[in-house]
């Protein structure tokens, strides 16, 4: 080849000068393989400061510098992008990742593109390497891939050029079952992530407008043939120069079992309440406003399904006082529960019956309601009390009764509530029985304390006791509780025993 002429040398030097100060890499190559010129750009994005520093051949370029494909598959002899303009080849976009000689990781990703310069006659009198130094481009998407991957919400990235899967991550496998081969490359027609979804249509357009869809229910495929219930969403993003949807998902098969789960228990719970034989009610912690009521508490109250429901105890006056009921409210808001305690029913006539009430919070619907159930003990108290009338009226004296007999009899007049401890004469000491005796004679504290030769004081610290161990509080009832016992007690001599 005939050396370049004084005017090819002129438009060269023009050329030089117009692409010396482009941001894109420029490399000319003369058709002999010699590296004729390169831009700053270039330069910089091979860590180089001269053109020697490239080489001053193609096969000098190659022995410097190392290029490989994005799959890290080494470029062979022949195949980098100067052998292939060198051969009058014409390439676009071409993705090589550059290393010098001797390093194991490449330095830089550049993005390469080929151009051939004829001269008048149309022989090539100049072969163009064009560069773009898409390094960061390349480490932004690494980066993307490697949160992607992580990422344990699954997610799926279509292309929007031909619609077909481009990535999936590990919670998408895990989620369904698939593998990634039978994702990677297939369509969204192969695999529709937006089935059964009611906006399915909107979703469709949405994609190919490359516009966010909307979240939307649907049912996934699974590789058995079977579906799973999720939530998706998609989002347009860009992968390098590709228009690419991000589709991500929630897996509502928990919730879906769960709801069935609770549906179920609630129908069981449902049925039971309807059919149990002992009156119930369901009512709301939050202002006790009745929910609902089974047929065994109609009939017990007299109450009709309609009068109840909506209002409050308190509204239908359902206990026979207020401080009944505001201790019941009180002691669930405080402890959630309560079993055995002993109240009167007020029915819509008016009339009452003895119930032993127990109730548990429990959650209906996501509420915090209440559960009430009442055993209707009318008829055993009416017959504990004859039973205790019976026996008071045929022993007038109990004097020689047993204690324990007594003690039976006193917890007959007055039951505890369920798990309860009741209290017993047993806890008290000799001389607690001989003060509490002598309480339920009628005497005061100062006539005690001449017949006991105490201090006040004393029988005062004694009296208090007797009223923590016995469950009383005021002077009334200790001396019912002491004669219901049998603790009625005697007089001491009035005389103090002379020392000897």
């Amino acid at each position: 080849m005939s050396p370049p002429s004084s005017g090819q040398r002129i438009e060269r030097q023009q050329l030089q000068q117009i692409i010396a100060g482009l941001t894109e890499g420029v490399i000319l190559i003369d058709p002999d393989q010699t590296i004729a010129w390169a831009n700053t750009a270039a330069l910089s994005m091979h860590g180089a400061r001269e053109l020697a520093d490239l080489g001053r051949t193609v096969d000098e370029y190659r022995e410097r510098f190392q290029l490989r494909y994005r799959n890290h598959h080494a470029l062979d002899d022949g195949t980098y992008p100067a052998d292939r303009v060198v051969a009058g080849e014409l390439f676009t976009d071409v993705m090589v990742e550059v290393a010098r000689h001797g390093e194991t990781e490449p330095e830089w990703v550049h993005r390469v593109r080929s151009l051939v310069l004829n001269d008048a006659n149309g022989d090539p009198d100049c072969l163009v390497l064009i560069i773009t130094d898409a390094t960061d481009e390349m480490q932004a998407v690494e980066r993307f891939e490697r949160a992607f991957n992580a990422n344990p919400a699954p997610a799926l990235i279509c292309r929007i050029s031909d619609l077909r899967f481009i990535r999936v991550n590990q919670g998408f496998l895990d989620m369904t079952g698939y593998t990634r081969q039978a994702i990677i490359g297939r369509s969204v027609y192969d695999l529709d992530v937006m089935s059964g979804a009611d906006r399915r249509e909107l979703g469709k357009a949405r994609l190919s407008e490359w516009a966010t869809v909307p979240q939307m229910e649907a049912s996934l495929p699974l590789p058995e043939g079977e579906t799973k219930l999720v939530i998706v969403a998609g989002q347009p993003i860009e992968i390098g120069d590709e228009r690419c949807m991000l589709f991500t998902f929630a897996d509502l098969e928990p919730r879906r079992k769960a709801e069935s789960a609770l549906r179920n228990s609630e129908e069981k719970f449902a049925k039971t309440f309807r059919l149990a034989p002992v009156p119930m009610k369901v009512s709301t912690l939050d202002g006790f406003r009745i929910v609902d009521v089974n047929e065994a508490f109609l009939k017990e109250t007299g109450w009709a399904i309609e009068e109840v429901v909506g209002r409050s105890a308190a509204e239908i006056e359902l206990w026979d006082t207020a401080t009944t009921r505001r201790r019941m409210e009180s002691e669930l808001v405080e402890t959630g529960g309560f079993r055995g305690y002993e109240a009167k029913l007020k029915k819509k006539d008016g009339s009452t019956a003895d119930c032993l009430v127990s109730a548990e919070t429990i959650r209906i619907g996501g509420e915090t309601c209440v559960l009430d159930v009442f055993q209707d003990i009318t008829a055993r108290k009416t017959s504990e009390l004859e039973l205790v009338r019976a026996i008071e009226e045929a022993l007038a004296d109990t004097s020689w009764l047993s204690r324990s007999v007594m003690e039976k009899l006193a917890d007959m007049r007055s039951p505890q509530r369920e798990g309860a401890r009741k209290p017993s004469s047993a806890d008290l000491t000799e001389k607690e029985r001989q003060v509490l005796g002598l309480i339920s004679q009628g005497l005061d504290d100062g006539e005690i304390a001449k017949l006991l030769f105490l201090s006040r004081n004393t029988v005062r610290n004694h009296v208090q006791r007797i009223y923590a161990k016995t469950g009383v509080h005021r002077r009334g009832e200790a001396i019912v509780w002491a004669r219901e016992r049998g603790i009625v007690g005697s007089q001491p001599p009035a005389k103090r025993p002379k020392k000897t």
